[in-house]
């Protein structure tokens, strides 16, 4: 694991290059403490900053193909590069190193662009064709590392974090009113955009060509798929089905074990990150060493569970207890390495527990992040199948009654309420066969932050319906999918994508040098559970039927049959401390810091911060709307304000 950065275009003198390349790389340093490497050709310079996991005595970057004219560095692990090697050496290619990075300037000499279909990884990729003077960008099918590139000043520039662009291109420190919406709505901005106008992120599953005459081609090799209904199974039983994945998870999990370094695991108590640990010990770890989050507050807790599956596979354990107090001194930092605005507090605590896990010797851990998305876990889609049952017959009393089996692990549930519950989730019934009929509700929520915005702001997006304005993103064969398949869809393209793997994933752990691994999101497990029937995902209101199947006998029954229990943090309340508020937060969001910036009406923030600062803000819209304005803030003070200094 580890940053690159980088240029395309006209040449320079190689001192001045590299003294360009070093201002970019130096920015992320945080990713790769391990030392630096560069190369320069004509007009190209490529630049990566080492995280040593992998074949550290020879596996510096940047890598060379035996005659020298492909060079590649990238950000990540290919986890099936064992195998690869083995079938490149079969047809005379020769390796100069044990590192996996090299297997890409082979493949590539190989198979040319398509190189990159043969990977099993997460990664992000930059490979310079010395010979054709051309430059490829690639990044993993679900985006779990980023890169993000731009046209400025004659050349074109790609980093790991935007950060990196900046250093080189401060002009470009400059927030885009729209993607701050999306933000807002989406809970991320939606690739191929980031919040920095100008600024793109290479999609996930995504290849950006860049010839010698500087035309670009981008190519899309791998996509979320869902079988069209009527499709004839795979498989005769649910339990044939169970059997299969368990031996498939294994694989993934075995892979995701090699390693030079000591690997751990974080352990939630909950069903997902609980069966990563149990097949890490299935798949041949001897020893696991495991990492998990306390909190005070027993409606974010899960240290009961945590503990059961210590005391079931014998781990040796660590517990970070992390405050609302915690929280709060560290948002700031957290933002930075975030880059963009953010609803939840979530990812704060994570970048805790890297601290703690690299603190503790330890440089990579798998986690159980995926598994919703991949076999259908969350409330949402059992939400949404109760709200399309609804809808068939909207005057029943009793089908809106199935939401109270929803949400129990808040403390203010939106489904407490019975007329309450049916006002909330009878919202957008009209959309039921558009495939963001799920999503329709919590996008109204997370919408309702647009209000805050500074009037000529809100003015400017009076004509954008979000709805249809993402629908057009959609592939066209969603039509077909099942309703659960269109769902799933929408939330790995948003939730996962624009929120979940940046700002819970690669940023909070690798602000503190740790990898993750992620062996539910091998693209293999995720095409065998889209290949699965929809009711072997959500039977009746049990979620993740089939993976439960398939950990039978591996986990305590306790925790196999456990409803799910998404993994939050408090929010707001993190931000005041006996209704006084932090005094970054009283600074950034006084009435004459808000005006200055611009991005908001300074009254409307006025309102919510004492609501807030009263314990009046309960909701969810109330909550996400404060963290994304003092987030807003704070990437506004960090890279526009200081860019501009």
């Amino acid at each position: 694991m580890c940053g690159i950065a980088g240029f395309l275009g006209p040449p320079d003198a190689p001192a001045a290059m590299q003294a360009t390349l070093e201002r970019m790389i130096h920015t992320l340093h945080h990713r790769g403490p391990d030392g630096y490497g560069f190369h320069v050709d004509g007009g190209a310079g490529l630049a990566h900053a080492r995280l040593a996991v992998i074949d550290l005595p020879t596996g510096a970057q940047p890598i060379a193909n035996e005659r020298g004219n492909v060079w590649t560095v990238f950000n990540g692990e290919i986890f099936n590069y064992r195998g690869l090697r083995a079938q490149l050496q079969r047809r005379g290619h020769r390796f100069a190193t044990q590192s996996d990075t090299e297997v890409i300037v082979h493949l590539y000499e190989e198979h040319g662009d398509r190189f990159v279909e043969h990977l099993n990884g997460q990664f992000a990729i930059a490979l310079w064709d010395g010979e054709r003077q051309r430059l490829l960008l690639a990044r993993d099918r679900c985006g779990v590392r980023p890169l993000y590139h731009v046209r400025a000043g004659g050349r074109l520039w790609f980093a790991s974090e935007i950060k990196a662009l900046l250093a080189v291109r401060p002009e470009l420190a400059r927030l885009d009113p729209h993607s701050l919406a999306q933000a807002f709505t989406f809970w991320g901005p939606i690739e191929p955009g980031s919040v920095f106008a100008g600024i793109a992120s290479l999609p996930p599953g995504h290849l950006l060509a860049i010839e010698r005459d500087g035309r670009e081609t981008l190519h899309r090799y791998w996509d979320w798929s869902f079988p069209a209904p009527g499709t004839p199974r795979r498989w005769a039983t649910p339990e044939q089905a169970a059997g299969e994945l368990r031996e498939l998870l294994t694989d993934a999990v075995r892979l995701r074990l090699q390693a030079d370094v000591p690997l751990g695991a974080y352990l939630s108590g909950g069903l997902d990150s609980s069966a990563v640990v149990a097949l890490m010990r299935a798949a041949g770890a001897t020893a696991t060493r495991t990492f998990s989050i306390a909190f005070d507050e027993a409606e974010f807790d899960e240290s009961a569970q945590q503990q059961a599956m210590v005391r079931h596979l014998g781990c040796e354990h660590t517990t970070l207890r992390c405050t609302r107090r915690d929280i709060g001194a560290a948002f700031p930092r957290f933002v930075r390495h975030a880059e963009a605005p953010v609803l939840r507090t979530a990812g704060v605590p994570l970048m805790l527990l890297a601290q703690q896990v690299r603190a503790s010797g330890y440089t990579v851990v798998l986690t159980g992040e995926g598994a919703d998305e991949v076999f259908g876990g969350y409330d949402l889609f059992k939400e949404a199948k109760v709200r399309r049952f609804w809808a068939r017959q909207p005057g029943s009393r009793f089908r809106p009654l199935l939401l109270g089996r929803l949400y129990g692990y808040l403390e203010n549930s939106p489904v407490q309420h019975a007329a309450l519950a049916q006002s909330f989730f009878g919202r957008g019934m009209e959309h039921l066969d558009r495939p963001i009929f799920a999503h329709v509700p919590r996008w109204t929520s997370s919408r309702h932050a647009l209000r805050f915005l500074a009037p000529e702001l809100r003015a400017g997006l009076d004509d954008w319906d979000p709805l249809a304005w993402y629908e057009q993103r959609l592939p066209p064969a969603i039509a077909h999918w099942s309703p659960l398949a269109r769902d799933q869809y929408v939330e790995a393209k948003t939730l996962l994508a624009a929120y979940l793997l940046p700002s819970q994933g690669d940023r909070p752990a690798m602000a503190h040098s740790i990898e993750g691994r992620f062996p539910f999101l091998d693209h293999r497990v995720i095409e065998f559970a889209n290949a699965l029937p929809a009711h072997w995902k959500i039977r009746g209101m049990t979620e993740k039927d089939v993976l439960r199947r398939a950990l039978a006998g591996l986990l305590p029954e306790d925790i196999r049959t456990r409803t799910k229990q998404p993994y939050r943090a408090p929010d707001q309340s993190s931000f005041f401390v006996d209704g006084e508020p932090l005094d970054y937060v009283a600074e950034l969001l006084g009435a004459e810091r808000i005006r200055a910036a611009g991005w908001f009406d300074a009254a409307a923030v006025g309102r919510l911060f004492d609501k807030c600062r009263h314990g009046r803000a309960i909701g969810f819209a109330d909550n996400q709307a404060f963290v994304g304005i003092l987030s807003t803030m704070l990437v506004d003070e960090f890279f526009l304000r200081r860019a501009a200094a």
